[in-house]
């Protein structure tokens, strides 16, 4: 056994080792933690030709059985010693979060937090599905057809395939393809460069659960092979930034996932009492090192900006970056330092336009980007924009960040645009209405909740169970 874990490609669940592959570093030490093997755009096309074993691998099984055994995997994914590559190391729990940690720049607290996340919604898989399904009885999609509610019903798979494009940035986001193994998908996973530890967990934890090893594609790989797995899955989900995701926003068989623009409302009957809501703001901001699309990088308030933003930036301008360790760490270091540069000089570059102050720069005594124990981190930044129409108003950054703008209550559902989620904080039955009745709202908080907020008997970001199943008409004669 090597001191160094090489990680393959697995090949609808066969050890593949490649002579092409990259090397996953500490982001401070620049230490070899893994090698990876790499596989190119023909094997992944060659093993999608043969996809039809492994959507037969999950035929067998029952949805109540994967049920099951999705809650055992997550078992083994929060608390289980696991098979780490094909050498014969292994990784405890405490392995994973340490070399995430240092591989990603997220601080041990924040690793853990993104390892409950995966855990609960294996666990309340049962749940999940529920809720995405309105309650259908699931053994219908064993037979396909069956009877509930006194209505014939007949299901299908639009794919016989999931494909993944997973990002870097947050190990939570594997909680959206999880559903896929219990709705009897495949998948065929293109890790994060940086972040292959995650996905390679959760198929360990699957299998060694008892689900078929032929259901899992682990496949790092370069641009064209991320594309062949794109075009060829029949359904795909991708991440990326806005754009990445625009060469998809056409497809109906892609399901982007992008920038999220998420924001906090506060009406006009609750402006005054706005120091009441600043814990659950800065919250919103901050929670997950500021890292998810549904943190809020921005508040749209009516009255009393200023006031509200020096408030945030007197909460978050001090945080610094800390050990990994510590406990109370709040800051994620970046993997590749050239994309905190290329952020600090966006958001520069963007209070060179009349219009907008960073009222952090106040309460930080120092620069925003810094380095730490051979890190390097961005400190958070809050910018009052004097119109949505600036620059850094309806921006989203891989930090803590957020803008704050004054606009009347009537005009701001004209200015908001898409968002991705939206913690409105009012009890004006009027807004509320025009708020539900907003279509760019993807998922809405009524009250002082975080954008963060998730619960697991409601679709996160589209809807899993529809993107993979869909309904038909049937008769049977006999």
């Amino acid at each position: 056994m090597t001191s160094i874990p090489h990680i393959p490609a697995l090949r609808l669940g066969r050890h593949y080792a490649s002579l092409d592959g990259h090397e996953v570093k500490d982001h401070r030490t620049g230490e070899v933690l893994a090698t990876v093997s790499s596989v190119n755009a023909g094997i992944v096309r060659k093993d999608l030709q043969r996809i039809a074993s492994s959507v037969e691998s999950l035929k067998r099984c029952s949805v109540e059985s994967l049920i099951d055994l999705s809650a055992r995997a997550g078992e083994l994914f929060l608390n289980g010693t696991l098979p780490l590559g094909d050498q014969g190391h292994t990784q405890s729990p405490q392995d994973y979060i340490g070399t995430l940690s240092r591989t990603s720049g997220l601080p041990h607290v924040l690793v853990r937090r993104n390892m409950d996340k995966i855990h609960d919604a294996l666990t309340h898989m049962r749940t999940v599905l529920n809720g995405l399904t309105r309650g259908l009885d699931l053994s219908i999609l064993d037979t396909g057809f069956g009877e509930q509610f006194g209505t014939r019903l007949s299901f299908l798979p639009t794919t016989q395939a999931l494909g993944l494009v997973m990002p870097s940035n947050s190990p939570a986001v594997n909680s959206l393809w999880l559903p896929a193994i219990a709705l009897k998908t495949p998948v065929v996973i293109k890790p994060g460069k940086e972040e292959p530890w995650t996905p390679y967990r959760l198929i360990q934890a699957f299998m060694a659960a008892g689900v078929p090893p032929e259901a899992f594609g682990f496949y790092p790989t370069d641009h064209e092979g991320a594309s062949t797995i794109l075009q060829q899955c029949g359904r795909a989900l991708i991440f990326g930034d806005q754009s990445t995701t625009d060469q998809y926003a056409g497809n109906p068989a892609v399901q982007v996932h992008g920038p999220g623009w998420s924001k906090i409302l506060i009406g006009e009957d609750c402006v005054e009492d706005w120091r009441d809501y600043l814990d659950v703001m800065v919250s919103a901001v901050s929670d997950n090192g500021g890292r998810s699309c549904i943190n809020a990088s921005m508040v749209v308030v009516p009255k009393h900006a200023g006031e509200l933003a020096r408030a945030l930036a007197e909460k978050l301008g001090p945080l610094e970056p800390a050990a990994p360790e510590d406990p109370d760490a709040r800051l994620s270091g970046f993997a590749n330092p050239k994309m905190a540069e290329f952020i600090d000089a966006q958001i520069e570059e963007g209070l060179k336009t009349s219009g907008a102050v960073e009222v952090t720069a106040a309460f930080r005594g120092g620069p925003r980007k810094v380095e730490f124990q051979g890190g390097v981190y961005l400190r958070p930044t809050v910018v009052l924009c004097d119109s949505f129409q600036h620059p850094l108003a309806n921006r989203e950054f891989l930090c803590p960040y957020v803008s704050v703008v004054e606009v009347p209550q009537q005009d701001m559902l004209r200015q908001i645009g898409y968002s991705l989620a939206v913690s409105a904080i009012t009890r004006d039955p009027v807004f509320i209405g025009q708020l539900q009745a907003f279509p760019e709202i993807e998922r809405l908080n009524l009250g002082p909740v975080s954008t963060l907020k998730v619960s697991w008997d409601q679709p996160h970001e589209g809807n899993m169970f529809e993107f993979l199943w869909r309904r038909r008409s049937m008769e049977r004669g006999w």
